[in-house]
């Protein structure tokens, strides 16, 4: 699949899926257009999503359905874990990710590693519907520079250790791609803390089959337990996987009822999408993401 900005043309936006498929939406107001040193951005106001948010012309956020994504990509993993303190994102400038980690009466520290400052101040100005505060918030660090060298053995990262690791990207090509590499895994795994766990996007299992079978064959070469789970994620039109990777947290352990516990103990509320039976229900998987998968 060729990673290219589609124009909006007579009033929509339009993104590929693979060479083969897509999908569009009605555009509305061009809020902002222009490049950063590293990608296109967009930033539209549309009748569906409301505020959204585009790169290179792949659909990046929304105001009206990023719980979808940022409720699933932290909770799953989080509410599976004893209790978060620190974490680390990885891309995540628009503070959705922040915003779903600090409803962890727990949390201590959230590190922000994003490549491009466009998209935080883009988030500021734009997107508090996504945010709601989180980038301003005092446990919040935001470093901008490369993801790559953020985790390297002698980078800034070096001696901290994260109970969760949040890979919050773009698609796997261009500035991204060397950050869904096994090498990247590899030294996201050496700064986890006991217990810690990765989460990611893996993609849509229906138009990009092998990518997602790659991504999750890597993960199982670093890591001894891999965890994919799939749901529909309206402004990525399509089915589309998440992932928890670590060496003992296992999120499939949990029960929906042991899930509805954690979340009332630790007092995680405001949620629109994630819940004890989502949790079980998502790692539930077809026949053919099992075929896709073995």
């Amino acid at each position: 699949m060729s990673h290219r900005l589609v124009p909006a043309q007579d009033g929509v936006l339009a993104e590929q899926l693979s060479d083969e498929a897509g999908f569009f939406y009605r555009a509305g107001r061009l809020l902002e257009k222009g490049r950063s040193e590293w990608q296109e951005y967009e930033v539209w106001e549309t009748p569906v999503f409301g505020r959204l948010f585009r790169l290179d012309g792949c659909f990046m956020t929304s105001e009206r359905d990023e719980f979808f994504y940022h409720e699933n990509l932290i909770h799953v993993p989080g509410i599976a874990h004893a209790g978060l303190r620190t974490a680390l994102i990885v891309g995540g400038g628009d503070g959705g990710s922040a915003e779903e980690l600090l409803k962890y009466q727990s949390i201590e520290r959230i590190v922000i590693a994003e490549l491009d400052e466009k998209v935080v101040d883009i988030s500021r100005r734009y997107l508090e519907a996504v945010h709601h505060g989180s980038l301003d918030d005092h446990r919040v660090e935001i470093r901008i520079g490369d993801g790559m060298k953020y985790v390297s053995t002698d980078g800034p990262a070096a001696g901290d250790r994260y109970d969760l690791i949040v890979l919050d990207l773009t698609d796997p090509v261009g500035p991204a791609e060397a950050l869904y590499s096994e090498a990247f895994f590899r030294a996201c795994r050496a700064l986890l803390a006991e217990g810690g766990a990765l989460s990611l996007h893996i993609g849509p299992p229906v138009f990009q089959p092998a990518r997602v079978r790659e991504l999750v064959q890597r993960l199982r070469r670093v890591f001894r337990l891999v965890s994919p789970y799939f749901l529909y994620i309206p402004l990525y039109g399509s089915l589309w996987g998440l992932a928890t990777a670590s060496d003992a947290l296992d999120p499939c352990a949990l029960s929906a009822d042991e899930v509805e516990r954690r979340l009332a103990e630790r007092r995680i509320a405001r949620l629109q999408h994630y819940n004890g039976a989502v949790h079980c229900a998502q790692f539930a998987l077809p026949n053919h993401l099992r075929a896709l998968l073995a």
